[in-house]
């Protein structure tokens, strides 16, 4: 593909030769002559000039390469692979081994593959694409262009709007953890009768679990993406445009407004509420209320300036142990020195 014709299919200006062959996309270290890369991040400016590669999407026109000048160099390196790379999507058809129950509705265009199952009074929308080993368990209610990988699952009365994406092994709607204590120790399960809602364009990665509620429903909103190994709690609330890394755990309850960023590994305490647009650091452990902008970090999360501060501070604690205590021992010497004799 000729370089001008990426840059017309983008929107972006060029400044180089527009009849440069592009064959490919590669980060600034591994790409060639004929492929195109990117600068998304000012810190790595340096690099561009060791670059090998044939053209740059960049939000300044670079010396010594073909630049292709965007106000969003990511979102358009993005854009472009869509340019060579599309993901092979099934033909629309129903495999022999699927079995669909009779009551259920299936919409035009559907793709269903080999020993998938759905369940009695399911619906599903338009241009689905189930592939093999998914399973949709009764009264399960899907939009359109909704897409199942291999072995994810949604349980019974789910709710799923349009342009949802399950990846592999994905569990929507699963029991929550409930149980209530006997008096002899026991424990007895809690009937999770509630549901889990997904609204539109949310992507859900692989070995993930959304909880039902045990009464009400778990809720993930628009346009929400959740990383691999994360679970969502029964009856919590995931919010609009939140990002969600893998291996993040959200207790019961828990609600997370617009557009909040949790890194990986942080874990989240039951019945509180993260604001819109709050950010919580890697591995982090928050139990309480978190306002509305600001960052945290630590376990249990505080402040993330004031915890870089303090985690700069931690190796030298033992240092700084033993000096108090040498002036300690010091002070005590002087006050006995100091102390007045009889006589």
């Amino acid at each position: 593909m000729k370089l001008r014709q990426i840059a017309a299919a983008l929107g972006c200006e060029l400044v180089g030769d527009p009849d440069l062959e592009i064959t490919g996309l590669a980060g600034m270290e591994r790409a060639g002559p004929d492929q195109l890369t990117f600068l998304a991040n000012p810190k790595y400016t340096h690099k561009v000039k060791h670059t090998r590669a044939g053209a740059i999407l960049i939000s300044e026109p670079a010396e010594g390469i073909a630049s292709l000048v965007s106000a969003n160099p990511y979102l358009d390196f993005a854009r472009a692979l869509e340019l060579f790379y599309q993901a092979p999507r099934p033909h629309p058809g129903i495999h022999p081994s699927a079995v669909i129950a009779e009551t259920a509705v299936v919409g035009e265009g559907a793709a269903i593959g080999a020993f998938a199952v759905i369940g009695e009074h399911v619906t599903i929308g338009d241009g689905a694409v189930i592939h093999p080993h998914v399973v949709i368990y009764e009264g399960a209610r899907i939009g359109r262009n909704f897409t199942a990988h291999s072995h994810s699952v949604v349980r019974e009365f789910c709710q799923i709007g349009d342009r949802v994406i399950l990846q592999n092994g994905v569990v929507v709607g699963g029991d929550g953890y409930g149980f209530a204590k006997r008096a002899d120790g026991t424990h007895y399960k809690i009937p999770q009768s509630g549901v889990t809602v997904v609204e539109d364009d949310v992507e859900i990665q692989s070995l993930t679990n959304i909880d039902r509620a045990t009464i009400g429903e778990t809720r993930v909103k628009r346009g929400a993406k959740i990383d691999s190994l994360v679970q969502v709690g029964h009856a919590c609330v995931v919010g609009e445009d939140n990002i969600i890394c893998s291996q993040v755990g959200l207790a019961g309850s828990t609600i997370l407004e617009k557009s909040v960023l949790l890194a990986g590994q942080a874990g989240i305490s039951g019945h509180l509420t993260i604001h819109d647009n709050a950010i919580v650091y890697a591995q982090s452990g928050v139990g309480h209320d978190v306002p509305a902008g600001t960052v945290i970090s630590g376990s249990p999360a505080f402040d993330a300036a004031t915890w870089r501060r303090a985690i700069t501070a931690f190796p030298k604690l033992p240092a700084m142990l033993k000096q108090i205590r040498d002036l300690e021992q010091r002070l005590q010497r002087l006050e006995t020195e100091e102390k007045p004799t009889d006589g």
